[in-house]
């Protein structure tokens, strides 16, 4: 689906370079794949069992919260590396296998799996940073990005209050959002029939259950301990997990593409990817370790069918191309990529983009 980015003939030779030179360039030795992709999955399983396990044998309230807060961060970064990939079929040869361990991923952190993807491979995939067409950008209204878009009064102070906002958000996600998106039209998914209904209440009550029920009766705290726990853990998970995404494509040099009156990008596809994502430490491997392939966003949106951890060897290919061709990236640290986001955010707080000169 490309047929609503307008067509640069230089651009998609480009395109058809970069698909050719890292197809000749990019050395994958499967061995030496899977060895990671298996210590990546003992690593993360270790970490997060062990913090799970340990609520239930924690006696000090402080501490138990503390295991709370540290599962919350280690599932996290689980999914980041492994649910992604899996969204993508980039892991098993099978994709019933690759949507099943998928949704297990997405259950794991209690939002609703079926609609994210949908969502983020046929929309956000599609035109990123695209008002009307990438639907990342649709979240609130609390929070002003987009160029030209509705300013409303309390945006002046959006990047005062964005940090304390962000905390909220898996919360949002988990318990309002994905009920929103049940209950209402959906232009992403062209029939909730039964079974749609029926993977979305189970993914919800096994997340309840695990994380709330379960603590609740067999650990050996208060139900107001584990509720105190459940909501740091989100809190502090949230902030982490909001700031890493608006990090992958909002900051001061990413660009938001426009339309014109029949909904045509001004702008070709490679060039949409390219200008409006961020690269965090693209050449790290252990960036890409704990990340998952989030800090290497430009290759992932030119190569979503391959697993990120070939993205540093990947950009090392990628990023040669794109300095022959004068196409200069975005990309930070991730402290500097926090810092540009918060700075963007202070840029749109104002009504007009020249008043903020």
């Amino acid at each position: 689906m490309r047929d609503k980015h307008i067509h640069i003939a230089r651009d998609s030779e480009l395109l058809k370079t970069i698909y050719k030179q890292v197809e000749e360039k990019l050395v994958i030795d499967n061995h030496a794949f899977y060895l990671k992709l298996w210590t990546k999955f003992i690593f993360y399983f270790f970490i997060s069992g062990c913090c799970y396990t340990l609520l239930y044998f924690t006696e000090n309230p402080v501490s138990f919260v503390l295991c709370f807060v540290l599962y919350g961060f280690s599932s996290l970064l689980f999914a980041f590396n492994f649910a992604h990939d899996l969204s993508h079929n980039t892991i098993f040869k099978s994709k019933k296998l690759n949507n099943l361990c998928y949704i297990f991923m997405y259950t794991m952190v209690g939002a609703h799996a079926e609609a994210w993807k949908q969502r983020h491979v046929h929309s956000h995939h599609y035109a990123p940073n695209v008002e009307d067409y990438d639907s990342d950008l649709k979240i609130t209204n609390l929070i002003r990005v987009i160029p030209g878009s509705k300013h409303l009064w309390f945006h002046r102070l959006q990047h005062i209050y964005a940090p304390l906002a962000y905390t909220t958000y898996s919360l949002f996600w988990v318990f309002i959002k994905d009920f929103v998106i049940l209950f209402s039209e959906d232009e992403y998914t062209e029939k909730k029939g039964v079974k749609y209904h029926l993977s979305f209440w189970i993914q919800k009550m096994v997340y309840v259950s695990y994380m709330l029920v379960f603590p609740i009766m067999f650990s050996q705290q208060s139900w107001y301990i584990v509720l105190t726990g459940f909501l740091l853990m989100h809190l502090s998970q949230s902030l982490f997990l909001l700031f890493t995404f608006f990090m992958t494509h909002h900051v001061e040099t990413t660009e938001y593409p426009t339309t014109d009156e029949n909904g045509y990008i001004r702008t070709s596809w490679l060039m949409n990817q390219i200008k409006s994502s961020n690269d965090m430490h693209p050449f790290s491997e252990t960036a890409n370790f704990i990340l998952g392939g989030f800090n290497n966003h430009i290759a992932h949106h030119l190569f979503p069918h391959y697993h990120h951890i070939h993205y540093p060897k990947l950009n090392r290919i990628l990023y040669d191309i794109l300095l022959t061709n004068n196409i200069k990236t975005n990309h930070t640290t991730y402290w500097g990529g926090l810092i540009s986001h918060l700075k963007l955010l202070k840029r749109m707080s104002y009504a007009h983009k020249k008043n903020a000169l």
